[in-house]
C-alpha cells in the first residue's frame, strides 16, 4: 500500500461552553491556545497544544455532541515513562480533579477517570514496560 499516516494532526472534541473548557484544558492539561475560531464576533472554538508541540487539541462549541459523549474516553495522551504517569497522577491530586487512579490497561498502565468540564474522559496512557528503577 502506498499510502501512509505519520500520526494525527488534532483531536477535536464537542463542547458545550468554549471559554470553559479552553479554561480547563489549559489549567488541568497545561495546553495554550494558539488559534481562536470566531464566528460572526462569537467564539466558537479554539485550538490548543502542549508545550512540547506535540499534541494539538480543538474543542468546538456542539453543546448537543458534548452531551451525547459525556462518559466516553476519546483521547488517550500517551505519556513516556511510568514515572510520567505518577506524576501526572500527582498534578491531577494537586489541582484537586477527581480521577480513576492508575490501572492495568491491555498494554502498559492508563490514569484513568479524569473529566473534562462536559464529562468527557481523558486517559493517561504509558504503553510500555519500564524497568523497576523507573518506577
Amino acid at each position: 500500500m502506498a499510502a501512509t499516516l505519520n500520526g494525527f494532526h488534532h483531536v477535536k472534541l464537542p463542547v458545550t461552553d468554549v471559554e470553559r473548557s479552553r479554561d480547563w484544558y489549559e489549567r488541568v492539561l497545561g495546553l495554550r491556545v494558539f488559534i481562536e475560531f470566531v464566528e460572526d464576533g462569537t467564539l466558537m472554538g479554539v485550538a490548543l497544544r502542549d508545550a512540547d508541540d506535540v499534541v494539538d487539541v480543538a474543542l468546538r462549541q456542539d453543546p448537543v455532541r458534548a452531551a451525547a459523549m459525556a462518559g466516553f474516553d476519546p483521547m488517550a495522551l500517551c505519556v513516556p515513562t511510568l514515572r510520567d504517569l505518577k506524576d501526572w497522577q500527582q498534578r491531577l491530586d494537586d489541582l484537586a480533579e477527581p480521577h480513576g487512579g492508575i490501572v492495568t490497561g491491555h498494554v502498559g498502565q492508563v490514569l484513568v477517570g479524569l473529566h473534562d468540564p462536559d464529562g468527557i474522559e481523558i486517559r493517561f496512557y504509558h504503553p510500555a514496560q519500564d524497568d523497576p528503577e523507573d518506577a
